[in-house]
Formats: C-alpha cells, sequence, structure tokens
C-alpha cells in the first residue's frame, strides 16, 4: 500500500475517524475531511501520525461544489494522486413523517447526502480513471440499511438519500469498471456514533437495541473494517456490490 492516497470524508468522527484510523495503520496516506470540526480531525491526523502514518485535515462542506473542488485540489498538492475515496459525510435530520418535512430540509439531505456523493465520486473519477490518464482505484460509497427498510415514523427522507447511494454504486461501478475503478457500497445497521444525536435522537439506540437480532448496535470499527478490506486488493474482483454490516437487519 506505500504511497497510495486516500480521502475519507466527513473523517473527523464516527465512522469517518475509524475508517481513516484503520487505513492509515495499513499504509494509506490519508485525507481527513471534515465540514466544521477541525479539533476533532486534527486529533484523527495526529493519532494516525503517532503511529508512523501520514494524514492531513482538510475543510470542505461535500455540499457545496467550491469546497469540493478545493478539497480534491488540496490532496492533490499534498500527495500527487488519488487512489481511494470514501463516500463517508452524510447528515440525518429530526425525527418527522413525510407529512411534516419542510422543503428546506428534503433540499439540505439530499443536497449533503446525494449530490455531494455524486461530485467527490466525479471528482475522485477524473483522477483514477485510467481514460483520464489515472491508475486506477476504489470508490466505497456509505448507504445505510435504512434504503432497504426505509424508516417510516423517523426519516424517510434520509432512507431515499441512501437508496440513490445504492443506485450510484451499482450504476457508477458498471460506468468506469473497464477504467480501473472498483466501485462498492456498505450499508451500516444502528451504529454507536453520534450521528443519532445530530437527529436530535440520542437514545435511539437504547429505544431500539432489543429489537435488534443480535441484540447490540455496531461499532464503527466493525464498519471500518468492511471498507478498509473493499478497499483492499483482497477485494480486487468486486465491484458494484453493496455490503451488508447491520446485524441482520
Amino acid at each position: 500500500m506505500s504511497g497510495k492516497a486516500l480521502l475519507v470524508t466527513g473523517g473527523s468522527r464516527g465512522i469517518g475517524a475509524e475508517t481513516a484510523r484503520l487505513a492509515a495503520s495499513r499504509g494509506w496516506r490519508v485525507a481527513v475531511n471534515y465540514v466544521s470540526d477541525q479539533v476533532s480531525a486534527d486529533a484523527v491526523v495526529a493519532e494516525i501520525e503517532a503511529g508512523g502514518g501520514e494524514a492531513f485535515a482538510v475543510q470542505g462542506d461535500v455540499g457545496a461544489e467550491a469546497d469540493v473542488l478545493a478539497m480534491f485540489a488540496a490532496v492533490d498538492a499534498r500527495f500527487g494522486r488519488l487512489d481511494g475515496l470514501v463516500n463517508n459525510a452524510g447528515i440525518v435530520d429530526r425525527k418527522a413523517r413525510v407529512d411534516e418535512m419542510s422543503v428546506a430540509r428534503l433540499e439540505r439531505m439530499m443536497r449533503v447526502n446525494i449530490v455531494g456523493s455524486f461530485l467527490c465520486a466525479r471528482e475522485a473519477v477524473k483522477r483514477m480513471s485510467t481514460r483520464h490518464g489515472g491508475q486506477g482505484g476504489v470508490i466505497v460509497n456509505l448507504s445505510s440499511a435504512a434504503a432497504r427498510l426505509g424508516s417510516p415514523g423517523w426519516y424517510v427522507d434520509y432512507a431515499a438519500s441512501k437508496g440513490a447511494i445504492d443506485t450510484l454504486t451499482t450504476g457508477l461501478a458498471l460506468e468506469v469498471a473497464g477504467e480501473g475503478i472498483r466501485v462498492c457500497g456498505v450499508r451500516p445497521g444502528i451504529i454507536a456514533t453520534d450521528i443519532h444525536a445530530s437527529g436530535g435522537e440520542p437514545d435511539r439506540i437504547e429505544k431500539v437495541r432489543a429489537g435488534l437480532p443480535m441484540k447490540r448496535e455496531g461499532r464503527p470499527e466493525e464498519i471500518a473494517s468492511a471498507i478498509v478490506w473493499l478497499l483492499s486488493g483482497e477485494a480486487s474482483y468486486i465491484t458494484g456490490a453493496t455490503l451488508d454490516v447491520s446485524g441482520g437487519r
């Protein structure tokens, strides 16, 4: 893996942070993207560097094209190449029914979760595709078990945005399969991260734990292990697939 460069969006906390740490331990040079929490992003970078790895933090809102372009330019300047992208950045909103959702909420959800992933994938393909003079690479998109379950009464908009990510994974994989790029997805289930609190439900895990098939939530490192495996040569014949890491949900 020596010299290979990876960008992890939303890499300052939760699944993104665990992915950045694990990838760095496997030899990836890692760009840790964050929107506003520079302290957490810098802490992830410091931990990677303390372990002998190479990383840097890069600010950017994936839902803003100018930020995405600046973020990829920073990766170009620092690493001079890109070999992997983890499309991890995403948001949820307050628990609501569809008949309670505002246009502003819907537009924000789709801009960050869908448009942001498309923009980052676009820029990654421009750098990695042999059609554009690249050397190939891997994109891993973060979906959710919600894409299959629909999340009724909680956030159908979030579930729908992740359904779009599943389609992006399938379509883009076929589009660039002959250009040296693999595109895969991971669908986490209920995972112990602060995304629940950001949606106004800090106790959501406690509410649903008894109904989970394994009677426990997943850990961020369990998702990171799947992501980093898909990035690796061990998954070299896998593209267009989305792996459920959802504890049976």
